[in-house]
Formats: C-alpha cells, structure tokens, sequence
C-alpha cells in the first residue's frame, strides 16, 4: 500500500516521503527506476521498531512525487535528496538505495562527502568503475532497446527480470505500470549519467554492498565483487534474491543492513 503523508514542494514537485522521526540514526531509502517506496515496507518496519529514524521517499515522477515538474535527469535526482535531507534536517544520515537509489547514493556521497554518514548499496554498479568499449556500446544500445518495447509490455518485462518470488514480482508489476514509459527511459537516462569513471576513487564514508544471488542485471554480478575487493569491504550475497533483493529475501537484508549498522553507530547516536 502506497502512503506518503508529508510532502516537500521542491522545483515543481511535491516529494513525497514518510518519517518516522525519533532521535535514532536516521535512514533514508531511495527506490530504483520505476519502483517506489513500498519496496521498502519490509526495511522500514524492522528498522523503525530497533529505533532507528526510518525516511522513505518517491524519487520525482515516481510513485506519489507527482507532477514532475520538470524532466528527470541525475543533477535534478541529487538536488532533490540533497534538499530533502536539508529540509528534514537529518544529521549526517546513512544513504541506502537499490539500483538506481544506489547510484544515487554514490554520487550524492561523492559529490557532498560530509552529507552522510555511510552508504549501503543494494544491486547496483560502481558510477566510478572504468568503462570498456563493450560497455559504452551496451549502455548506448540499451536505451533504443528499451523504447522499442511495447509500454503494455514493459512492467511485467521488467519485473520478471528484476525478481524471483512471486510477491517481489507482483509489487514490481504494479509500480512500473503507474510510470508512464517515457518517464521510465529517463531514469534510465539518468541512471547511465551518474557513471562516471575515475577507478582511483574511493567511498569517504563506511560502504556496505549486497547483491541477490540472481540478480542478472547488467554487469552488477561481476561488478560488485570487483568493487567489493577495491574498497577492501566484504560483499553481502543474498540467497534466494534476485535485483530487488531486499523484496526476494528481506529478512537477509535486514539483517544484512542492521549488522553493519552496529559497526557504524557512535555514542550518543545509538539505537534505542
């Protein structure tokens, strides 16, 4: 069930977002391309009730963050979790996104370092990974492939290949079917915008990494090990799990999410 209360106007859109308020670290979860918030139920209700600040939100044209007022693109996506970050007021939060949220996550940390506090990734690249040939032909071909897809046919395409369970599956038929097609192609757009290769680079903040254990999109499955041994962290592989993993096997996740929170928390802000 979608239910969003609070509303941020912010550059001819209304953001919507749900916070749980409290003084326990807070927690702000950005959705994929085409998905929402709900994907998150299950992270929010775990979460909040161990007392942390839960803040779930519809990226701009997605979800209930409608008008989009204007076209979505990866500059307009950081300025609109940087300003609801300001406007809610979250002390240094701990960004967690799944695919494009997790690309956003990245470059939101890259971008403005002191804004949080660490950064969980979950089914997503690297933005700073070098890029081959092959690659930059795939990530240009992928747009035209994609516009070529009947719209009808596109929601239940993409939750097929984005899930396994047939929950997962269902929830993702039902949030891509309310994005209309072209606002879909520009998440895309924008998610291939926020790479951007410089492999020296290095996550200023604590970096947790999950991927499902069949999650096919992409190069993530290649991708995130390699990343994993850069950044010198241990990559979570979630059983049972496809792209969405957090939906596939959220009990994984959790847990995933709530042990590397306790390796992060400093006196003072600890949970409840």
């Amino acid at each position: 069930m979608l239910n969003l209360p609070s509303v941020f106007p912010f550059q001819g859109c209304g953001l919507r977002y749900d916070d749980s308020g409290g003084d326990g670290v807070p927690l702000l979860f950005t959705h994929g391309a085409g998905a929402d918030h709900a994907m998150f139920h299950a992270q929010r209700d775990h979460l909040r009730e161990r007392g942390y600040r839960v803040v779930l939100w519809d990226l701009r044209g997605h979800g209930l963050s409608r008008p989009p007022g204007v076209p979505f693109t990866a500059g307009q996506a950081v300025a609109d979790l940087r300003a609801l970050v300001e406007h809610l007021a979250l002390d240094r939060p701990v960004l967690v996104g799944q695919s494009l949220g997790g690309n956003l996550g990245q470059a939101v940390v890259r971008r403005h370092p002191g804004l949080a506090r660490a950064l969980v990734v979950i089914g997503s690249a690297p933005n700073t990974a070098p890029l081959s040939s092959w690659d930059r032909l795939l990530l240009r071909s992928a747009a035209p492939v994609l516009a070529a897809i009947p719209a009808r046919a596109l929601p239940p395409l993409m939750a097929s290949a984005s899930a396994v369970t047939p929950q997962a599956r269902a929830d993702a038929r039902r949030a891509f079917a309310t994005l209309p097609k072209k606002d879909f192609l520009q998440a895309w757009r924008a998610t291939v915008a926020l790479l951007d290769p410089d492999p020296g680079y290095r996550t200023p903040v604590p970096l947790c990494l999950i991927r499902g254990e069949r999650d096919r999109t992409g190069d993530i499955a290649s991708a995130m090990p390699r990343w994993a041994a850069a950044e010198g962290v241990k990559e979570i592989v979630v059983p049972d799990a496809g792209h969405i993993a957090n939906q596939d096997n959220p009990r994984a996740v959790n847990e995933a999410i709530e042990n590397f929170l306790a390796t992060i928390e400093t006196p003072g802000q600890a949970r409840r």
